[in-house]
């Protein structure tokens, strides 16, 4: 096994102090931007990585931001990192990214083991936590942003959209046009707070127009076009008479535009759909999908942002909750 190089040997390489390439390495601002370059250009030949650890030890953080979802399985959150990420970029920070799926017990644990690594953030989907992950989030000392909704109270920031009204307007919008025999369709209901919250704001407004669900089915499980397909062909089995299904992903409401058109029924003539989320794959689809933009890059790039504006001593917003609208997008299947 070759020699891992050492901070020795870039300095002697480069002809300079150790203190100098581990200055220059940190982006100190004792060195100037002509030997910064030299050092990091010798560094790189040599491939010389840095002690992140011992860094922390001396500087108390390191420039990493952990980031916890539920999961990189959907298409939903891989979009809320790709913003973060270019909302990080140009900085020396880098996200570091764990899963909890879907479990309050395993968030917690990720949560510890990120704050661990004296992170310079913590970016954390949703709102609900276990009290001790709570409480170390309240208590460590960094900026924590919490992300994708807004229906609770923050620990610090917040950035994301109101799922009760998304659930809401998606409700409206469906009344409106005068559907009233409506099912719902959904995944996961047990563990998704968002999507527990959406589909309250969606009933709510049923029962406010005198209107309740007209059936529904549930699966504790992820969500699949597949899946969706099966579920949308087992409700309309017995609920024939069902005008609209409202799904908890667009995900889900893809795989009952597929058992549609594999069944000859017409979109919306025979039977309304809407989704949730707006997502690209809506794009490639025979039949644009009623959904609802949720916004998740630009949920990504405003995490970034309330982290390099903290971590950079710079004036935090004083509303500790950034809120997007949700928007309806209706399409061609309502």
């Amino acid at each position: 096994m070759a020699r891992k190089p050492t901070l020795r040997d870039v300095a002697n390489a480069a002809n300079v102090s150790e203190m100098t390439v581990s200055r220059a390495l940190r982006h100190g601002t004792e060195v100037s931007e002509k030997t910064r370059g030299r050092i990091a250009g010798i560094a790189t030949k040599l491939g010389y990585v840095p002690n992140r650890i011992a860094g922390a030890l001396a500087s108390r953080s390191v420039n990493l931001v952990g980031v916890v979802v539920p999961s990189l399985s959907s298409h939903v959150f891989p979009e809320v990192l790709s913003g973060l990420t270019d909302g990080l970029a140009g900085s020396p920070m880098q996200p570091v990214i764990g899963v909890s799926g879907y479990d309050l017990v395993t968030e917690e644990g990720v949560i510890r083991e990120m704050l661990s690594w004296r992170p310079a953030g913590l970016v954390v989907a949703g709102l609900e936590h276990s009290d001790t992950a709570r409480k170390m989030m309240a208590n460590a000392g960094i900026p924590v942003v919490e992300i994708m909704d807004t229906d609770g109270t923050p620990i610090e920031y917040c950035v994301g959209i109101s799922h009760l009204k998304a659930g809401r307007l998606m409700a409206a919008d469906i009344l409106n046009r005068g559907y009233r025999n409506i099912g719902f369709i959904g995944t996961k209901l047990q563990h998704d707070f968002r999507a527990q919250k959406r589909l309250r704001g969606f009933t709510e407004t049923l029962t406010e127009s005198g209107v309740s669900l007209a059936g529904q089915a549930l699966y504790s499980q992820a969500s699949s076009i597949a899946k969706g397909r099966e579920m949308t062909a087992s409700l309309l089995a017995t609920a024939p008479d069902l005008q609209c299904i409202y799904y908890s992903s667009d995900v889900m409401a893809i795989g009952g535009l597929m058992h549609c058109l594999a069944s000859g029924l017409s979109i919306p003539g025979d039977l309304a759909l809407a989704g949730f989320n707006n997502l690209e794959l809506l794009n490639g689809l025979p039949i644009r999908l009623a959904t609802t933009n949720s916004f998740r890059s630009e949920i990504g790039r405003k995490a970034a942002e309330l982290i390099l504006t903290a971590a950079g001593g710079g004036s935090m917003p004083p509303d500790k909750i950034t809120q997007f609208q949700p928007i309806v997008e209706i399409g061609d299947s309502l």
